[in-house]
């Protein structure tokens, strides 16, 4: 039964400077609201309730949002502000957190072999707090995980990017079994447009089997020295089946600043102000 998920948050996040030299880039605030929060929240109602984070140095404030604030509880008791703390009080009732260390950035792949030790021998899910994915129905990972009970192998989100664009992602090539669901034939990191092998893209979210640790260890660095997730996937594909799944929802690229400033804006429209509205009528 799938219930860990894995957040890789040990990145620096440097076209946020000088806002990210002292904070996460994964604690920037959508309205009032932490990017990484969002991913949590999704996994948490995903059933994915053990929530491990592969931190680096500087991360300490993501440890601090999962946890008690005991002097600021107490500082806000029985004042109107309290509600203001209950959507994080619910992800910390809701889940139990765990944090190791990635010492060195060494790439996506390296991340998630670090994250081995709170997996174990499980299938567990991935998620990168910067890209955000927002549905009215199920979730990205929920529907995922549907899927996952079906199928019973990896499985990878993926949405249709413009080529010119193309050279940022990872890239799939697969035989569509169904609308919207692929078996992963060919899979390649960020290629130049006219080596791209389609316009679908991986996006930050995974479904994972145990064995991908096994061969994220024995796949060599590939570009910038960084172990590629995609290489190792591919190599998965090739010994058994990895599934490509164009997901239903929308997402927003928050590791940019455009991309960020679009979910902010949309967040503010279309969540924030309507809870405040319905806050209101109580």
């Amino acid at each position: 039964m799938l219930k860990k998920c894995l957040f890789p948050v040990a990145g620096y996040g440097t076209r946020f400077l000088p806002a990210t030299k002292a904070m996460p880039k994964e604690m920037l605030p959508l309205v009032n609201k932490p990017l990484v929060q969002y991913g949590v929240e999704e996994a948490i109602e995903a059933g994915l309730t053990e929530i491990g984070f592969v931190t680096g140095r500087g991360k300490r404030a993501i440890e601090d949002h999962f946890d008690t604030n005991y002097e600021l509880e107490h500082q806000i008791a029985g004042t109107g502000k309290e509600r203001y703390l209950d959507s994080v009080r619910k992800v910390i009732d809701s889940a139990s957190f765990s944090y190791t260390r990635q010492g060195e950035m060494r790439g996506l792949g390296d991340a998630i072999l670090q994250g081995r030790r709170l997996v174990g021998d499980e299938p567990f899910g991935v998620v990168l707090a910067d890209d955000l994915c927002l549905n009215n129905d199920l979730g990205v990972l929920s529907q995922m995980v549907q899927l996952y009970k079906q199928f019973r192998c990896s499985i990878v989100a993926v949405e249709e990017v413009p080529m010119e664009q193309i050279h940022k992602f990872g890239v799939i090539a697969g035989n569509e079994i169904k609308p919207g669901l692929y078996q992963v034939t060919d899979m390649v990191e960020k290629p130049a447009a006219e080596d791209a092998p389609s316009n679908k893209a991986i996006i930050g979210r995974y479904i994972l089997t145990p064995d991908i640790f096994d061969l994220i260890r024995d796949t060599p660095p590939g570009k910038n020295g960084e172990v590629q997730i995609t290489d190792a996937l591919l190599t998965q594909a090739r010994q058994g089946c990895v599934l490509a799944y164009a997901f239903k929802g929308r997402r927003f690229d928050c590791g940019s600043v455009e991309g960020f400033i679009e979910a902010t804006n949309h967040v503010f429209e279309s969540v924030y102000l309507p809870e405040q509205a319905a806050e209101e009528k109580k």
